[in-house]
C-alpha cells in the first residue's frame, strides 16, 4: 500500500525515526480538505506510543476534514541547512501516514491531553488541569495512529 523509498540509502530506520519525533516540537498535518484540495496545517503534538496526539477546537476546516476523511500524513522537518555552494541541503525528516479520529471517550481524552501538557511542561500537573479544565468539552483530541513511518537523510549528514 505505501511505496517503498527510491533512494534507500539515505533511509532512516525506525528508531531514528521515533528519536526524531519524539524531540520535534511541531509538524504539518496533511489532510483531505474542501474540494479535495490537500489542507496541510501546523500542529504541536506529543507521541504515545504509535499514535500521535493533538488537540483541536470542536469545529473549523480541520474538524470537518478528518469527518470526511480520516487518512493523513504527518511531516516533520528536523533540520534543513541550506548549503550554496554544494547547490544542496543538508536534511533530515520524517513522514508519518495513517488515520486520524477524534477521540470520544472522556478518560482516554484527559489521559492524551495530560501527556501532551506534560510533554511541553513537565511536572505541572496543577496548571494543566486549571487550563483543561473550563475548555474540555469545548476541545476535541485528535488520534493519529501510524500505520506507516519514513524518514529521509542528505548524504552528507551520513559521513
Amino acid at each position: 500500500m505505501f511505496r517503498d523509498m527510491r533512494r534507500k540509502k539515505q533511509q532512516l530506520g525506525e528508531d531514528e525515526c521515533l528519536a526524531i519525533i519524539d524531540t520535534a516540537t511541531s509538524g504539518v498535518l496533511s489532510l483531505i480538505g474542501d474540494g479535495g484540495y490537500p489542507y496541510g496545517v501546523p500542529l504541536s503534538f506529543v507521541r504515545v506510543g504509535k499514535t500521535l496526539v493533538f488537540h483541536s477546537a470542536a469545529e473549523g476546516h480541520k474538524i470537518d476534514a478528518v469527518k470526511a476523511n480520516p487518512k493523513a500524513s504527518f511531516t516533520i522537518v528536523a533540520q534543513d541547512v541550506v548549503v550554496p555552494s554544494e547547490y544542496n541541503t543538508h536534511f533530515r525528516s520524517v513522514i508519518a501516514f495513517g488515520q486520524v479520529r477524534i477521540v470520544e471517550d472522556r478518560n482516554e481524552k484527559m489521559a492524551l491531553l495530560r501527556a501532551l501538557g506534560e510533554h511541553y511542561w513537565p511536572g505541572h500537573d496543577d496548571e494543566l488541569a486549571a487550563e483543561i479544565g473550563p475548555r474540555f468539552d469545548r476541545m476535541h483530541v485528535l488520534a493519529f495512529e501510524i500505520e506507516h513511518l519514513t524518514g529521509k537523510q542528505s548524504l552528507a549528514l551520513m559521513q
